[in-house]
């Protein structure tokens, strides 16, 4: 994924890239909307600090 320096999904978390930061991009490359992207009940968790 471009997103993740061309690395897959399992290549990013084995790199120690946040899991939330992985999914919202995983999600962007499936253009799965905001509203979808954690389950009806539940809310995004917070991003990590940059």
């Amino acid at each position: 994924m471009p997103k993740l320096a061309n690395m897959t999904v399992v290549e990013a978390l084995d790199a120690g890239e946040e899991p939330r930061v992985v999914w919202n991009v995983l999600c962007d490359q499936m253009e799965v909307p905001d509203s979808k992207r954690w389950g009806r009940d539940h809310n995004a968790p917070p991003m990590p600090a940059v």
